[in-house]
């Protein structure tokens, strides 16, 4: 096998690049395991096998290299916070060989199995509440198992041999959060292997799998907003007569108050999304108010986000957030001329919180990732 320079040095910039992220207070620490499936490919060194056969007096007049194949490794790790952690586990590359044709008449064949195991720190830099960049550096203490056989004019003096060694590895990847306990990796790493004859090259693996994280089920709220109280019951009470009282006369309607209404964006949009639920009867009855009043020109929608993910993108998500409730009401009778849209990320939030665990600590930042709409008039209904 032999290796391509300038390849192994570009990803090996991208890789600490990735690693490079400033390094903050443990926010979610917990154990995960994980496994990783996909496709091998080694470098075989065909001119490294023609110059030992010419050593011999032996001709090379083909070689066929089978340098694809299947890979695996599992791995368990500890996730110190949410930009680092550290890993380990099994990995096995898988069997690659060749078979060298010469004159005088014979062939030699050669196949390599490589396995074993692998200890990394892994950098995770988070894009969105479920999408991050993964990068690695670490050792692989590689088993490697060779055998050869021969026909012909070719003689193998050492037909198994074997060596153990430990050399570098790293790698790039993303990682996708389906919810706090499971995620989905994909991943393309590059293992150094000297195999047992003397051959330094490398093999890549780009699979794909699942990780388990043991913290991410507890998510027990930390923060509830207090419920809404009813208005109190006006009664009117006619007063003793001795003669029967005239009908009462029905009350007013209370007059109309101007509110800014704060609407939960877990109630209008999906997870890490602006786009709307349907139904959405809050916002029904936004659009009735402003039809009943003319007189309400200016109406501020205003979005926010918690402070997870980065500022751009927590900028752009709340700009969009507060589009989509612009675009509804518009579609149900408001003139666009009377609303106004504007998302300012992560500001201004309505709750602060320090929770150690990831799942303990969305849930409490719920509060902040809201839509406000002010100045609305809505007839409250007496209960």
């Amino acid at each position: 096998m032999k290796t391509t320079t300038s390849y192994r040095r570009t990803l090996g910039l991208l890789a600490l690049s990735a690693l490079a992220t400033p390094l903050v207070q443990a926010e979610a620490p917990n154990w995960y395991i994980g496994g990783n499936a996909g496709g091998t490919a080694a470098t075989i060194d065909d001119a490294r096998i023609t110059s030992s056969l010419l050593g011999s007096g032996l001709t090379t007049t083909s070689i066929s290299d089978r340098d694809r194949d299947s890979g695996y490794r599992l791995y368990a790790g500890y996730q110190f916070n949410r930009y680092w952690a550290l890993e380990g586990g099994y990995f096995d590359l898988g069997k690659f060989g060749y078979t060298a044709n010469t004159v005088p008449l014979g062939s030699l064949t050669g196949d390599i199995r490589l396995k074993g195991w692998n200890l990394d720190l892994v950098g995770t830099l988070p894009l969105s509440e479920r999408f991050s960049l993964l990068g690695r550096v670490g050792a692989n203490y590689a088993d490697t198992n060779d055998t050869f056989t021969s026909t012909g004019a070719v003689r193998v003096i050492n037909p198994n041999p074997t060596a153990r060694e430990t050399n570098y590895k790293f790698g790039l990847g993303v990682q996708y959060a389906f919810n706090d306990a499971l995620a989905l990796r994909v991943e393309a790493e590059r293992y150094r292997i000297n195999d047992a004859v003397g051959n330094n090259g490398h093999v890549d693996m780009a699979t794909v799998g699942l990780v388990y994280s043991f913290g991410g089920k507890q998510a027990a709220p930390a923060y509830r907003a207090a419920a809404p109280q009813p208005m109190p019951v006006v009664v009117a009470v006619a007063p003793p007569a001795p003669e029967p009282a005239p009908v009462p006369q029905p009350l007013p309607p209370p007059a109309p108050r101007f509110e800014k209404y704060s609407l939960s964006a877990t109630e209008l949009f999906g997870f890490d999304s602006a786009q709307l639920k349907l139904p959405q009867p809050k916002l029904d009855q936004i659009a009735n108010a402003l039809k009943g009043d003319a007189s309400v020109r200016q109406v501020a929608i205003i979005g926010y986000t918690d402070r997870l993910g980065s500022d751009k993108y927590n900028q752009k998500l709340s700009e969009q957030r507060a589009l989509s409730v612009k675009s509804y009401l518009v579609g149900n009778g408001i003139e666009a001329s009377r609303l106004g849209a504007q998302g300012r990320g992560a500001a201004n939030p309505v709750a602060v919180c320090t929770n150690k665990k990831r799942a303990d600590l969305i849930q409490c930042l719920e509060p902040n990732r809201r839509v406000e709409i002010e100045p609305i008039a809505l007839q409250r209904q007496v209960k």
